[in-house]
């Protein structure tokens, strides 16, 4: 602890300098797998990089004090060791325990616990004056779950307690058929009242076919079941096996899944945003070819190549929460809109510890009900900017008036006006103002696309937007950058000469 301590000392006394001069800073963790364009400037950052350790795991109160920039397989591999896992794990390895917290996550077991976020029991975190303090659901309530899906808006999230569980060999997964978005919702009420399920989540390859996979942890492969494995460069990508599985079956199929491969069973292939890039660079997409370029296939890769491409302001890749009662309304929306296919499907729990003073919180007499299902929308979107972004905005206000709600880690188009509509905007500034936040960037002030700018820095550079607009030098830059390396999310230190006297 002295170490982690010093650490957050020295990040205190850099907010406290920036707290002095009312000077705006963002938060830099090293990592992102958020799909906006970085805004880091240096000079105007603070870099909490250095915090991504496990510090301990509790058997006895089945907790783990954990540093926010521990990614989500660390922190798995940690808490293994101990007979134990996080009752909510994000699918993606990358994925730290900071980021999950601030930025809305759920998984297929937030049927059972709800969002990331509530299956914390404490935060250090330090203030926007520089001030060191502790919240949780008895001591700084409105901090504690303001801070929840607050994108580092009300200051820096040091450590956080992580509830866990115990943890098993397998998974034992059964995939159900389905035909429609309303029979995927029936398998998926059924699994939800059945008190031995502990994985939930669907996928809807068209409009009429589609699999809903039940997970539920053992330590013993179920009696004629095999072992299937998706981690490793030889095995098969999820979302495709499970294609291949359901194929003209009209029974349920189980296999035991070891518990990291059913954790990670995305991560290869970014669910299955992947194949969009064999179709960019006119790639045959086979099991040969997946084989080969099996390195760029994992999401951490990936995102790297996204961010350095630019290529993620020509993709749709949103998250969206809609009632279960108008699943099948945005269901039959996107089948004649977004026409890509495959779809995913989350059931998520709305309910648990709360506060009005979450961002997430929508107003009064307008609260949505306990529980959702999660719609991963993902796929190309129109190829021109102008249409994209219409689309996007489109999308935005069907989800809003079906009574939904969108994840903010994605491209964000509302208005500031309509933004202030949809989310608790009163009670998240007053919180901002009753901790010292207010000369930071909200949380519009971070999701939201800004079209003005992005227009105006297009016209000032016609030249530069003209070269990549070329097929396919923007995708072979990205490519290029995921090869080397390096930090994608800052900006390049200026050379400076040194002068001799």
């Amino acid at each position: 602890m002295d170490n982690h301590d010093r650490a957050v000392a020295h990040i205190a006394t850099a907010i406290g300098k920036f707290h002095a001069r009312q000077e705006a800073f963002r938060i830099y963790h090293g990592s992102t797998n958020s799909t906006r364009q970085s805004q880091y400037q240096r000079d105007r950052m603070v870099d909490t990089s250095g915090l991504n350790h496990v510090l301990k795991v509790d058997t006895k109160s089945m907790t783990a004090l954990v540093e926010p920039n521990v990614p989500m397989d660390s922190l798995v591999e940690a808490t293994l060791q101990h007979g134990l896992l996080p009752p909510v794990v994000m699918e993606f390895p990358g994925i730290t325990v900071g980021g999950g917290f601030a930025g809305t996550a759920g998984e297929s077991s937030s049927f059972r616990y709800g969002f990331f976020d509530r299956t914390i029991n404490w935060i250090e975190i330090v203030l926007a004056n520089g001030k060191i303090v502790r919240a949780s659901g008895t001591e700084n309530s409105d901090l504690f779950y303001g801070a929840a899906s607050s994108f580092g808006t009300l200051g820096v999230t040091t450590l956080l307690e992580v509830q866990l569980i115990e943890a098993k060999t397998y998974v034992a997964l059964t995939y159900h058929p389905v035909s429609s978005v309303s029979e995927a919702q029936e398998e998926i009420e059924k699994a939800t009242k059945d008190t031995s399920s502990d994985y939930l989540d669907g996928i809807m390859y068209s409009k009429d076919k589609g699999v809903i996979c039940v997970g539920r942890l053992t330590n013993d492969v179920p009696t004629g079941s095999k072992v299937q494995r998706f981690t490793r460069s030889t095995d098969p990508w999820f979302y495709i096996h499970a294609q291949r599985l359901m194929k003209n079956r009209i029974d349920a199929v189980t296999e035991a899944v070891p518990i990291v491969d059913y954790l990670f069973r995305y991560d290869r292939g970014g669910f299955w945003v992947a194949k969009y890039a064999y179709t960019y660079f006119i790639t045959p997409f086979n099991r040969i070819t997946r084989f080969l370029l099996d390195y760029f296939m994992h999401t951490r890769v990936m995102y790297h190549a996204l961010h350095q491409s630019g290529l993620s302001s020509f993709y749709t890749i949103q998250d969206v929460a809609i009632p279960y009662k108008e699943a099948g309304t945005f269901m039959t929306y996107l089948d004649e809109n977004f026409k890509n296919y495959p779809i995913w499907l989350c059931p998520l729990k709305q309910s648990g510890n709360a506060s009005t003073h979450s961002l997430q919180v929508l107003k009064t007499n307008n609260q949505r009900p306990e529980m959702m299902l999660n719609f991963g929308v993902w796929g190309p979107g129109p190829q021109k900017r102008e249409d994209f972004i219409q689309w996007n905005r489109a999308f935005e206000k069907k989800v809003d008036a079906l009574g939904g709600q969108k994840w903010l880690y994605a491209h964000t188009y509302y208005t500031e006006e309509e933004f202030d509509e949809i989310y608790n905007r009163e009670q998240y500034d007053a919180l901002r103002e009753k901790y010292h936040a207010t000369y930071l960037p909200s949380v519009y002030d971070k999701v939201k696309v800004d079209v003005e700018k992005e227009t105006r820095a297009r016209e000032e550079s016609r030249l530069a937007t003209l070269f990549w607009s070329i097929w396919p030098l923007m995708g072979l830059y990205g490519v290029y950058k995921a090869m080397m390396g390096g930090d994608y999310l800052l900006p390049k230190t200026e050379k400076k000469l040194s002068k001799v006297s």
